[in-house]
């Protein structure tokens, strides 16, 4: 019998499936080893007067080529508008930029000759140190959360779960019809509640301790029909507001690692003109 050919579905599903860190087999990582190797290799065999440091030929070397890829990094959140395919695929930018921007460590710091001290040139070291660290948060939080992401959605997207509240809000609109008038005040608070309108702090705590849904459901307890909508909205509520922490928890982090790469950006133009000022 012939020998049964794998669907091309199935290589689809295998491919959309690669982790950005294993993308094309670790093409980045191994690009970045080779730099590091490089970048080791001439650090130990090139031979200069005294010692290596940014200011030899090889140090100017290192330290064209950190700030090149240093600049070309930076660039991962333009390319993110740009949705595309192939080999320059968002996910093999991706890629890239983390296994380059994780080369900068051998790289960037060669390129000191481990000379530190109180100037701008540590500066920018340091804050290019404090950016990878971030971006590593960064990995783990996109390795972590993504599934309990998956999972606090309860296979519903955003505009479904937007969708289920606002059925429920028409269900707990029409039983609250014959409530009395401070009653149906409790209710009309519990329709306004939004968890999608909640700020970053609110977001990143995952509960609403002033529930007006919460509240009218302790106070409505004898309503049967009204206290079971409730009910069923603060579920919904609940899962939304997981659903809504997890969001909270992959995005705050840029909240400290772009504006560490801006700090970078400016201290290494600093470190740049000071170089060839003194030059």
């Amino acid at each position: 019998m012939p020998a049964r050919s794998i669907p091309r579905t199935t290589l689809g599903e295998r491919a959309s499936h690669e982790g950005f860190l294993r993308h094309k087999r670790f093409r980045w990582a191994k690009v970045a080893i080779l730099l590091c190797g490089a970048a080791i290799a001439g650090y130990a065999l090139i031979d200069v007067p005294g010692r290596h440091y940014g200011g030899t030929p090889f140090g100017y070397l290192l330290g064209t080529v950190s700030v090149l890829l240093i600049l070309w990094l930076t660039m991962l959140g333009v390319r993110k508008r740009a949705m595309t395919r192939g080999r320059w695929s968002l996910k093999g930018w991706t890629s890239a930029h983390v296994w380059l921007g994780l080369s900068l460590l051998v790289v960037a710091t060669l390129h000191t000759g481990f000379r530190f001290a109180a100037d701008v040139h540590t500066l920018a070291w340091a804050l290019m140190l404090l950016v990878i660290l971030s971006g590593l948060f960064g990995i783990a939080v996109y390795a972590i959360l993504p599934p309990a992401l998956g999972d606090s959605r309860g296979e519903m997207t955003r505009p479904q779960m937007i969708d289920a509240l606002a059925k429920l809000d028409a269900l707990l609109q029409a039983a609250a019809q014959p409530l009395a008038h401070v009653e149906a005040a409790l209710v009309r608070k519990a329709l306004a509640e939004d968890p999608f309108a909640a700020g970053l702090a609110r977001r990143l705590a995952g509960s609403a301790p002033r529930s007006p849904t919460r509240r009218a459901i302790e106070r409505l307890r004898g309503e049967t029909a009204v206290s079971a909508v409730l009910e069923r909205k603060a579920a919904a509520l609940a899962q939304v507001r997981r659903h809504l922490r997890i969001r909270a928890l992959l995005e705050v982090w840029l909240y400290v690692h772009v504006p560490l790469t801006f700090a970078l950006l400016a201290a290494l133009a600093a470190h740049i003109l000071s170089v060839f000022f003194y030059w």
